[in-house]
């Protein structure tokens, strides 16, 4: 999960719905009229930026991609397709709201299975209303949910993904950084396993966007996103414990009711660390920790970091080597 905004902690979709005629149910249709509708709503990003109704500001930062993207090839050996060369404006602020569920006494998230992306511990839709929806029924049979808008998404290389209008709050250096994270995952990505699907795209993005802006000489830039990426760290820390935490309790030989008070109690005790994180630093906390913390909501933090060490780990035994650690990060997919 991210920690720019509630996107980053119910974390950026992958979609991987073949669409065919064969689709049926509700979710399937919503799911293949979203995909439709943002694959309508792309535009060559050179025709975006030329046309006289453009904005300064967003066809200097169309500009910023299309150099990101080619670095991208060039430098990180990511795939040269037709990812991220276009534009679509959708005219909201997310692309999909995803659900995340969690059993009350256990930090499993609930996982769903779909075609081509095989199970993958959350829900996304294109809607809000029916996002909200399914997580009340959720929550309605007994289990903790989060949910929140996500500003990325992907469909592992499976149609031509376009950078969308819902990214272009952030900053630059995050702007680029998730580019590089959703191309990561048309290197590799393994169904059934989104923590490792998820830490081994961050590796690569955190690698990167380190190297794009030292390749840009953006000093200020690169301290200011080490910063963040520091304050993440010390914030997964504190989940981790937490989640160490709540794991003895739910596996203690208490009543329900015992274990529903020390589990509040120890996420509140959560809530207030990582709010002094926030204060420490003279930075705004966003909604998600200022919101409701449970199970399903620590499932969603820990999905981008899990196994993140690992991840650099194996990046340094490859001296850095991008292509080495593709190999050595594919063969450690099949063990």
């Amino acid at each position: 999960m991210r920690l720019r905004d509630s996107a980053q902690t119910c974390g950026r979709v992958v979609i991987g719905l073949a669409l065919t005629p064969i689709l049926t149910g509700c979710y399937y249709l919503q799911a293949a009229h979203g995909q439709l509708e943002l694959m309508h709503k792309r535009e060559p990003i050179d025709d975006v930026i030329s046309a006289s109704n453009t904005s300064a500001e967003l066809a200097s930062r169309l500009q910023l991609v299309q150099e990101a993207r080619q670095f991208s090839v060039d430098a990180l050996h990511l795939p040269d397709n037709d990812s991220y060369r276009t534009y679509a404006d959708l005219q909201r602020n997310y692309v999909v709201w995803n659900v995340f569920a969690a059993p009350e006494f256990s930090l499993q998230p609930l996982s769903w299975c779909f075609p081509v992306a095989g199970c993958v511990n959350y829900r996304g839709y294109f809607a809000e209303d029916k996002a909200v929806g399914k997580a009340q029924r959720l929550k309605d049979d007994g289990f903790d949910v989060a949910v929140g808008g996500v500003a990325a998404y992907s469909t592992l290389g499976k149609f031509s993904d376009p950078i969308l209008n819902t990214m272009m709050h952030w900053q630059d250096s995050d702007l680029i950084a998730v580019m590089f994270h959703e191309l990561a995952h048309q290197v590799l990505y393994v169904k059934g396993d989104s923590g490792f699907n998820e830490s081994f795209a961050t590796a690569v993005e955190e690698t990167g966007i380190e190297r794009w802006l030292v390749s840009r000489g953006e000093s200020q830039a690169l301290a200011a996103y080490r910063d963040r990426r520091e304050r993440r760290f010390r914030l997964m820390q504190q989940v981790a414990r937490a989640r160490d935490d709540l794991d003895g309790i739910y596996a203690s030989a208490q009543s329900e009711a015992d274990m529903r008070a020390a589990k509040q109690l120890r996420l509140d005790d959560l809530q207030r660390t990582l709010l002094s994180e926030f204060e420490a630093s003279a930075t705004v906390a966003p909604a998600w920790v200022s919101g409701e913390l449970n199970n399903a909501r620590l499932a969603a933090m820990i999905l981008y970091h899990g196994r993140l060490a690992e991840f650099r780990a194996l990046l340094a035994e490859c001296q850095q080597d991008l292509p080495c650690f593709y190999v050595a990060a594919t063969e450690r997919s099949r063990q």
